[in-house]
């Protein structure tokens, strides 16, 4: 588990083919300067604290195109502490230390004036959980390893091996770029679910990579060729997506205004790509790839989850988790996923420990729960005090995140992180498990939303009390408002249709009835493609790595994944009964009230906190939503906050915690308001970063 970031510069040929600089100029370095690395590695550090690196290299295409790389790298040892450090170089015949360097140490230039020499340098975050079984294939056809049992050289010689198709190969969880000089070309990716990010940004010549948004936003904002500080703002026509959902998977950025062709996006959990050509640009996958290569569907021939395969396949998932050369256990909640794993990874290792945090508020708190599923697995279980500083953590997330993310679980989950990480350096967590077997309502009452939502645009939405947001009225509303407008997506919405038009007046695309209600089919799919990635394990991401924790899924394994996906909805949940399937193969483990106990989310009280301040939330949402300008560089984009709304929602609020036997005597904005002030302290830090001043 690490911190991953790099900067791949074309220099086109000159008119006859010529190199379009000498092989060896004077001053070799200049091409990337080591300021920029020094941008990118300060914004991944905290994910690293145990050691950096970094590479570059020179290498001129058979066109004459040169093509200069850096690589940075920082790690958080888990697997092979002697071994494993990175960024990692084989020249062909043996594994290159003195190729690389540290921040502040003389730079390296490994350098060639021609490709064709076969040399491959790797930066990794993640592990690969198959890589041993890897090794052997790799020895076997005549590979030699050198370090013990590092799974970022199975990465260095599957690629020199196989190319493409060590990833293909790969069980686990991971980011990487790939730098192979004997075609002088960068490959990158992610795997298939996403749990790592890398994301990239790109100019004319230069393409930039980094696992956080801020150091590339960074690099635009004081070192990037042509910025315009004066005329730059936020652009982009994902904003609005954000606001609404509070996650998306185009990433608004600082952009300028004069169009000049920059971006930046969120690499695809897809197979790896390359860079070929002046112009990279990159499509979101929208479709799943298997093991064999073959595309996920529930229609597909092939092996599908029955009782027995699914006891296989988590018993293999759990297991293939548990290998570290660090501290290792595991979250433990009150829920099902959770309990599940606990239980096959006892069996398997009886000396695990799991942990659970207290929250801070009673109804949310799920340790007794945990308590009672831990003394019926009989595994060591740990209940732990968290440290919740919710308004100081809030901001510190947002701006180490980069991204004005809405998922107010952010800060719990943070909290679990940072309490666990006292005594594990990796923990198992149940992510996914929601996604692939159906465990939301949304997922039961979208056939009934597709075929019935002409009935339920009846519901007299404004009769109904929405002072409580888990309340079976304020879903009600909810319901009505999906079958009005875009459907299924609705449901998921921070900010709704008729909400979203009223916040922002001038926005354009938004449904406005039948003819843009957009059914979906398969609910699961879609939260794995969209929420998963884009909300849940961007999230996990932020809290685990900002305490330095490697966070591994089981249940996002990639055989468990690909039979999930081919496997029809009647089965993951038979009558309709939210994971039906996995309740089946969790009982080999579990005791039947723990298998059916109510599902709670993953949640805090965020509402009451806006009104009773605890944590200071409350004032941080009227410093912020009160201010001057609380949303700097939005309107100069086109996104014109309407700050009467605004004021009127956060009225509505205070009035819905008031005693009043009123249904009508305010509403509950809990999620509303916390977007609109993660908008807020997003906004002002970009805007800062834009004044040069962050």
């Amino acid at each position: 588990m690490c911190g991953i970031a790099g900067i791949l510069k074309i220099h086109p040929p000159g008119p006859d083919g010529a190199p379009a600089e000498p092989p060896h100029p004077p001053h070799p370095l200049e091409a990337i300067p080591e300021a920029w690395l020094d941008i990118l590695d300060d914004s991944i550090k905290h994910r690293g604290p145990d050691g950096a690196g970094r590479f570059r290299d020179r290498a001129v295409r058979p066109d004459g195109t040169v093509i200069d790389i850096a690589l940075v790298h920082r790690r958080l040892s888990i697997i092979d502490h002697a071994g494993g450090h990175q960024p990692m170089v084989h020249d062909g015949h043996r594994l290159r230390s003195d190729l690389t360097y540290g921040p502040g140490e003389t730079p390296i230039l490994a350098h060639e004036a021609a490709p064709g020499v076969p040399l491959v340098a790797v930066v990794f975050n993640g592990c690969i959980y198959n890589h041993r079984e890897l090794r052997t294939e790799l020895e076997a056809s005549g590979h030699r390893f050198e370090t013990d049992h590092s799974d970022t050289e199975v990465l260095v010689h599957g690629w020199r091996a196989w190319g493409l198709r060590i990833i293909e190969e790969l069980n686990g969880m991971c980011a990487d770029l790939i730098w192979d000089r004997s075609t002088g070309q960068l490959a990158w990716g992610r795997d298939q679910s996403g749990e790592k990010p890398l994301y990239e940004s790109w100019s004319i010549q230069s393409h930039a990579f980094c696992n956080c948004t801020p150091g590339l936003l960074r690099l635009f904002g004081s070192q990037w060729p042509s910025w315009d500080k004066e005329k730059s703002g936020i652009v982009h026509c994902s904003l609005a997506d954000w606001i609404r959902s509070g996650s998306a998977y185009e990433q608004p950025t600082a952009i300028s205004s004069q169009r000049v062709p920059y971006g930046m996006q969120i690499t695809p959990p897809a197979p790896m790509r390359g860079a070929s050509t002046d112009s990279i640009v990159n499509q979101r996958g929208s479709q799943v790839l298997g093991r064999s290569g073959a595309l996920s569907n529930r229609s597909d021939t092939g092996a599908k989850l029955t009782l027995r395969r699914g006891h296989e396949l988590l018993h293999s998932a759990v297991t293939s988790r548990l290998e570290a050369d660090a501290p290792l256990g595991l979250f433990l909640s009150g829920g099902l996923d959770s309990a599940l794993i606990a239980a096959i990874a006892h069996q398997s290792r009886p000396d695990i420990k799991a942990f659970t945090v207290r929250m801070p508020h009673p109804d949310y708190d799920e340790s007794a729960a945990a308590a009672d599923t831990a003394r019926s697995i009989g595994i060591d279980h740990t209940i732990l005090d968290c440290d919740p500083h919710p308004a100081d953590d809030l901001v510190k997330l947002i701006e180490q995140l980069g991204l004005p993310f809405g998922d107010s679980s952010l800060l719990p989950t943070y909290w679990v992180c940072k309490a666990a990480r006292q005594h594990v350096k990796v923990a198992l967590s149940g992510d996914g498990g929601d996604e692939l077997f159906g465990g939301y309502r949304r997922h039961t009452i979208n056939a009934t939303l597709n075929r019935r939502r002409r009935l339920l645009r009846l519901i007299p939405s404004g009769l109904l009390d929405q002072r409580r947001p888990s309340s079976r009225s304020t879903y009600l509303v909810r319901l009505a408002t999906a079958a009005r407008y875009g459907g299924y997506s609705e449901l998921l919405a921070i900010f709704p249709t008729p909400d979203l038009r009223r916040l922002i007046p001038e926005l354009d695309g938004l449904p406005t009835g039948d003819d843009t209600f957009r059914p979906v089919d398969d609910p699961l799919r879609h939260d794995f493609e969209h929420y998963l990635p884009d909300d849940l394990l961007r999230k996990t991401d932020t809290a685990s790595m900002a305490v330095a924790l490697e966070v591994r899924a089981p249940l996002l394994a990639r055989d468990l994944v690909d039979a999930a996906l081919r496997t029809p909805l009647d089965v993951l949940m038979p009558n309709d009964e939210r994971k039906g399937l996995l309740k089946q193969v969790a009982r080999k483990y579990l005791p039947e009230h723990i298998i059916n106990r109510p599902k709670r989310g993953f949640a805090i009280p965020i509402g009451e906190w806006f009104r009773t301040d605890y944590g200071h939330l409350r004032q941080l949402l009227h410093d912020h939503l009160r201010s001057a300008d609380p949303f700097p560089g939005l309107a100069e984009a086109g996104v014109n906050i309407n700050m009467k709304f605004v004021e009127q929602r956060l009225r509505e609020h205070d009035a819905a915690g008031e005693k009043s036997i009123n249904p009508w005597h305010g509403r509950d904005h809990s999620q509303r308001l916390y977007m609109l002030l993660v908008l807020s302290i997003w906004a002002k830090w970009l805007d800062r970063i834009r004044q040069g001043q962050a």
